[in-house]
């Protein structure tokens, strides 16, 4: 916990010469103001005003006043300046000039549904396994035609550069006080994952958003472009975001998911905020697989999840949501793991509408439908015909948002309503594009 008084003083100890103020849009593209030192005993206290009329998804132009207001808690120096330009970071929550929470601010809509499960007696934490593609550029090779910066597969050893790349993304991690569980290379040539321990939410979804950026930022210092893209070529795998989830006791910070006693080691919270998100799944790909081409990884990729169903040890197979299993002995690691998100979704709003998924479930006591204990591709078409599915592209998702009352009221009006209305004009613009395959396939043939 950092108070004003840390902050100057570390400024002042480390020499920092700027702050940048992080803050995001409704798509989860960081935004930032950079400030001298000598300002930021005043920014701290009073905020920063900017115009919020050009920022995705926040203000039209009459109420476009907006207060950036740090928090302490979020002060990194940033690893990769030089010392005579020293940076350092405070991510922000957006006010009105009133001083209230921006309602439009993708931080404070995950705040509300924290503060919402809180008064139920509830902490959510969550871990990422953020994949990734590293590709080859330098000043004479432009990043296209994508080039994978190696020729490696899963658990493969990769080249010493490659390698030693990885190495300085994990150490740029941890002096941003980003705890890594492990990182590994991934299927696909040039893919990695980078897997990141377990935190309370909000510290998770701030150090998705400061991942990105700094394994970016490593990347390019090392002549590699890495991109978060879910699917950056039809002939490698997607990269998933996939999250690990479980509720504590807000006094106690015991899992309220064990139950060791259970077949699947699941208390009735566990089996209800499971429901939940069952139930609400289609709605939430929207958000968790926002992009055009996240249907070019969901249900078509290698281990991509298809079908709303869930599993224990369905790790392949096509389920949403898996179990994973737990030693006996470690049942306070009891977890769910949801395998539709994505590395581009907003991590405010995805975790967001996860948690407000789940809270649902427990709230109305949802039925669990029975586990998927192998992959639907199996031998079972009659069970695979009955199981719903996963949205097949954006469209059939944003259809899928509008309909459910629980993923909209998680968002709130003010930003599904402009979510909505970003990622409908996305589809339009997709939709405009006469593609290479179209010309190749169909100019002269008809």
């Amino acid at each position: 916990m950092y108070s004003k008084s840390d902050v100057l003083q570390a400024l002042e100890e480390q020499q920092v010469q700027f702050v940048v103020l992080w803050f995001t849009d409704i798509t989860g593209i960081v935004k930032n103001v950079t400030i001298p030192k000598s300002r930021a005993a005043h920014i701290i206290d009073d905020g920063m005003s900017f115009d919020g009329s050009s920022i995705e998804g926040f203000a039209r132009v009459a109420e476009s006043d907006m207060i950036l207001q740090p928090d302490l808690n979020t002060f990194a120096v940033l690893p990769w300046e030089p010392a005579e330009s020293r940076t350092a970071r405070l991510i922000c929550n957006v006010h009105t000039p009133q001083g209230d929470p921006f309602i439009g601010d993708p931080r404070h809509v995950l705040q509300r549904q924290l503060k919402r499960a809180a008064e139920m007696g509830y902490v959510f934490k969550t871990g990422v396994e953020l994949e990734f593609f590293l590709f080859q550029t330098d000043k004479e090779k432009p990043i296209f035609p994508l080039s994978p910066n190696d020729e490696s597969s899963y658990f493969d050893i990769s080249s010493d550069f490659v390698h030693q790349t990885r190495r300085k993304m994990i150490d740029t991690l941890c002096k941003l006080d980003i705890m890594v569980d492990s990182a590994h290379h991934e299927i696909g040539n040039g893919q990695h994952e980078i897997d990141l321990d377990y935190a309370p939410a909000l510290t998770c979804a701030d150090q998705v958003l400061t991942g990105r950026v700094a394994l970016r930022t490593i990347a390019q210092r090392n002549g590699f472009f890495c991109t978060f893209m879910p699917r950056p070529s039809a002939n490698l795998p997607g990269s998933g975001m996939h999250t690990h989830q479980s509720l504590h006791d807000v006094r106690t910070d015991t899992n309220c998911f064990a139950d060791p006693d259970h077949e699947y080691g699941l208390s009735e919270v566990a089996r209800y905020f499971l429901a939940g998100q069952l139930a609400h799944a289609r709605a939430m790909c929207a958000v968790l697989a926002p992009l055009v081409n996240s249907y070019k990884r969901l249900g078509v990729s290698f281990e991509a999840p298809m079908y709303v169903s869930w599993g224990h040890v369905n790790r392949g197979g096509a389920s949403v949501i898996r179990v994973p299993h737990i030693a006996q002995g470690r049942e306070s690691h009891t977890r769910l793991e949801i395998r539709c998100p994505d590395p581009s979704a907003n991590p405010y709003l995805a975790f967001a509408v996860m948690l407000a998924a789940g809270l649902d479930g427990i709230e109305h006591r949802l039925d669990l439908p029975e586990a998927m204990q192998e992959s639907l591709l199996g031998p079972e078409p009659a069970k695979r015909r009955k199981t719903p599915m996963l949205p097949t592209s954006l469209g059939e998702a944003l259809e899928a948002l509008q309909d459910d009352d629980v993923i909209l009221g998680a968002l709130g009006p003010y930003v599904n309503d402009r979510y909505l209305a970003a990622k409908q004009q996305e589809l339009d613009d997709y939709n405009r594009q006469v593609t290479a395959w179209e010309i190749e396939r169909y100019i002269s043939r008809f």
